[in-house]
């Protein structure tokens, strides 16, 4: 008896489990779930470029994801979060940049694979475009700030 009851939960858990992670996995981030490294070039309004090395995790739930971008080089560091959200095709939310401690909302269109948002704060708008296919993706930032922009190509 008691190990049927043990069976029995078991499969109640695993069933479960199952469910929410599907359930995680549907909506307009689903492509987008989980972990990715690579990397690219950041550019100043100097001028120069710098080489710099990415991470992203994006955790998606149904129409809302949080999601966020660590890259860095040997001189240069950025940490972007985002909570943001899907109501159609319409983008939502908010981010904040930890190193730099400025934070703002985050509008756009997208979905599937596809995402292009702004991010605006006081004195500070950027482009952020988010391409995915299969088990590529890269991130393409535009701004109007020291920090001119990123092209970053990551994987899974």
């Amino acid at each position: 008896m008691n190990r049927r009851l043990l069976v029995a939960a078991a499969v109640l858990f695993a069933a479960s489990v199952a469910n929410s992670q599907s359930k995680a996995q549907s909506g307009p981030f689903s492509a987008l779930a989980g972990s990715w490294s690579g990397g690219g070039t950041v550019m100043l309004d100097d001028g120069s470029t710098e080489r710099i090395r990415c991470r992203a995790k994006y955790a998606p739930a149904g129409p809302a994801m949080e999601m966020s971008l660590t890259c860095a080089s040997d001189a240069y560091k950025f940490n972007l979060s985002a909570s943001v959200r899907a109501e159609g095709n319409a983008i939502t939310g908010s981010w904040s940049e930890a190193s730099r401690n400025i934070s703002g909302v985050i509008s756009g269109r997208g979905g599937g694979a596809n995402f292009e948002v702004v991010a605006q704060t006081a004195g500070f708008n950027a482009s952020i475009g988010l391409h995915t296919s299969g088990t590529k993706q890269t991130v393409t930032m535009r701004a109007d700030s020291q920090f001119r922009g990123a092209n970053i190509a990551l994987s899974r």
